[in-house]
C-alpha cells in the first residue's frame, strides 16, 4: 500500500498526517522543532514501508526538516503552500485553518499533483541562490541607506547632491557644512553615521561579489556564455532555477520565470497579457540580460530588438520579446550544463 505522509511546518512544530490511496486518514502525529524532529517521524512512520514524505514549501519554512529527512535517505515531494491551500479550501468536510488539515491537504495534493518537485539534497544551485539573495539585499539595503542620507544632505546643504551619491562626493560635501544650530548638528552626525554605513556596505558588496565570482567559476556553468550574463545575473538564474531538468520545455521554463504571456480569454476572444507571475528573482536576472544586450549596439539582441519595432512592436513589446529569446538561451545553457 502507498502511503503519503503530508507535512505542515512550522518555526516551533511540525505536524504530519499519513493517508493512503484512497485518502483516509491512517495515522497523525505532532513533534516539537528539536534536534529529534526526524528521529520522532521517521520512528513514526515505520509502520508505513512505502512512503513519501510531502512537505509544504520544502524551499522555504520547510527546509531544514526536507533536507533532513532526503540525508535520511526518504524519497521527499515540495508542495506549494498555494497548492495545498486551495484543496483546504475547496474540501467538503475539512476546510477549517489548522495544522491538522494543512497536513491533510498537503499529502492530498501530493496524491493528485502531477510533476511536483523532487527535494534533492543541496547542490551549488542552493549556495548560488544564497550568495545571490545576499548580494540583493545588500542593494537593497545601501539604496535605503543612501536616500536617508540624500535626504539629510538636502536640509544641510541646498541641493545635496543632485547625482547618484559616492562616498567621496559625500566627504567632500560634509567638510564644507559646518553646523548652527542644534537641529543641524544632530543632522550632521546622523550624515556621518550613514556615511560609515554606505562605506560598510560597499565593502560588503565588493566581497559579495568576489565570493560570487569563484562560486559561478566554481560551477562550470556556460550560462556565462551568453551576452549580457556576468556572474551575478548567473548566480541568480542558476539560483532560482535550481535543478533545470523538473521543466518540461523552455516554455515551462519561460512560463516559470515569466517572460511567458499568459492567456485571458472569454466568449471567443483569445487575448494574451503580461504575465506578472513566475518567479520574480529569475524574471529580474532575465530583464537585466536583456537589457544589457540592448545597450550593446553590436550585440544580436540589439538587432532583434531593433527588428521587432521596426515590424510595429512598442519598445516595451519588442523588450518582452527579447526577454523571452534570453529565456531560451538560458534554458538550452543550464540544459547543456545538466547533462
Amino acid at each position: 500500500m502507498n502511503v503519503v505522509i503530508g507535512v505542515d511546518p512550522h518555526k516551533a512544530s511540525h505536524t504530519a498526517v499519513a493517508i493512503d490511496e484512497a485518502e483516509d486518514e491512517l495515522s497523525s502525529v505532532k513533534v516539537r522543532a528539536t534536534r529529534r524532529q526526524v528521529d520522532q517521524l521517521v520512528s513514526w512512520a515505520e509502520p508505513f514501508e512505502n512512503r513519501i514524505w510531502a512537505i509544504e514549501s520544502a524551499g522555504g519554512l520547510g527546509y531544514l526538516l526536507a533536507q533532513q529527512l532526503v540525508a535520511r535517505g526518504e524519497e521527499v515531494l515540495d508542495v506549494p503552500a498555494t497548492l495545498a491551500s486551495r484543496i483546504r479550501v475547496l474540501a467538503t468536510g475539512r476546510s477549517n485553518k489548522n495544522d491538522p488539515n494543512d497536513a491533510l491537504s498537503v499529502a492530498i495534493a501530493a496524491f493528485r499533483a502531477p510533476n511536483l518537485r523532487s527535494v534533492e539534497v543541496a547542490d551549488h544551485a542552493e549556495v548560488l541562490r544564497l550568495l545571490a539573495k545576499r548580494n540583493g539585499d545588500l542593494g537593497s539595503h545601501r539604496t535605503r541607506v543612501v536616500c536617508r542620507l540624500h535626504a539629510l544632505l538636502a536640509e544641510l546643504a541646498p541641493g545635496g547632491i543632485a547625482k547618484e551619491l559616492y562616498v567621496s562626493d559625500a566627504e567632500r560635501l560634509m567638510a564644507k557644512i559646518t553646523p548652527e544650530t542644534p537641529a543641524e548638528q544632530v543632522r550632521y552626525d546622523l550624515a556621518l553615521e550613514l556615511l560609515d554605513d554606505v562605506r560598510r556596505l560597499d565593502a560588503q558588496t565588493k566581497e559579495s561579489h568576489r565570493r560570487i565570482r569563484v562560486a559561478v567559476k566554481a560551477s562550470g556553468t556556460s550560462v556565462t556564455e551568453i551576452f549580457g550574463v556576468g556572474p551575478i545575473i548567473a548566480a541568480q538564474l542558476i539560483g532560482y532555477t535550481g535543478d533545470v531538468r523538473r521543466f518540461a520545455n523552455r516554455d515551462a521554463f519561460a512560463s516559470y520565470n515569466g517572460t511567458a504571456p499568459i492567456e485571458l480569454s472569454s466568449g471567443g476572444r483569445v487575448v494574451h497579457r503580461l504575465s506578472q507571475r513566475g518567479n520574480r528573482q529569475l524574471n529580474h536576472a532575465v530583464h537585466m540580460a536583456a537589457i544589457c544586450q540592448i545597450r550593446q549596439v553590436a550585440s544580436e539582441g540589439r538587432a532583434y530588438f531593433e527588428r521587432k519595432v521596426a515590424e510595429g512592436k512598442t519598445k516595451k513589446e519588442a523588450v518582452r520579446s527579447l526577454k523571452r529569446q534570453v529565456s531560451n538561451a538560458v534554458y538550452r545553457q543550464l540544459i547543456l550544463d545538466a547533462r
